[in-house]
């Protein structure tokens, strides 16, 4: 499946992260958590396909994607971020293995937010919020996404990790983990960077978490 789509708006997040508010197909349909293939409607750039997960609701009118732009590189990214509304992309089947699962931990490295947007919107929306924490670590307070969405849907529960701010450096590690977790035998939903994914899972399961309870895109 593929369809073109027009960019309705588009809305500075952070420094280098945008949402981006689409058209959104008549009957596409998707769960929060999910993500489809992107590519931007442009010779140079159509087969350059994505994947981005949906910020949105699906009862939206609208689609939304929360994307970082690398500028660092001539890349997909680097060229979304000169996109304006009116401009189109392209869309695809929706897929994805982040789904909520029950009550427990969301730990997050960065861009590796964007799966839990949705969730947590969907949650909040639903009253089912309760028993829910975030642990979202960064490099700096700068880069944290939506930082006042979190700290308003899940109050005391939103903890945000600065790795290279000031002088209280701090690092989702064993020792953090096993300070701040109450119960391993809840769910847990971790997404970032593939080495972190690998680090953190690990470190559950050393620590009593099962391996069935922990939801991550594989």
């Amino acid at each position: 499946m593929e369809e073109i789509v027009k960019i309705i708006s588009v809305e500075p997040v952070t420094h280098d992260v945008k949402h981006y508010r689409v058209e959104k197909p008549k009957g596409y349909k998707f769960q929060p958590g999910q993500a489809t293939e992107v590519a931007i409607n442009q010779e140079k750039w159509k087969d350059e396909k994505r994947p981005f997960t949906f910020t949105s609701l699906n009862e939206w009118p609208h689609l939304e994607f929360t994307i970082k732009s690398y500028r660092d590189h001539n890349g997909v990214t680097n060229d979304l971020d000169h996109l304006q509304p009116g401009d189109e992309l392209i869309i695809h089947d929706v897929w994805g293995a982040i789904a909520y699962n029950g009550p427990g931990y969301f730990i997050a490295g960065g861009a590796g937010i964007t799966p839990f947007i949705a969730i947590f919107r969907q949650l909040y929306k639903d009253n089912m919020i309760d028993d829910n924490e975030l642990f979202f670590s960064n490099k700096t307070s700068a880069d944290i996404i939506m930082k006042d969405e979190f700290e308003k849907i899940l109050g005391d529960k939103a903890h945000f990790i600065l790795t290279q701010e000031g002088n209280k450096k701090e690092y989702i590690d064993k020792a953090f983990l096993q300070k701040h977790i109450k119960d391993f035998s809840k769910p847990f939903y971790i997404c970032g960077p593939d080495k972190m994914v690998e680090v953190i899972s690990n470190i559950l399961q050393e620590s009593g978490a099962k391996p069935e309870a922990l939801v991550f895109e594989k």
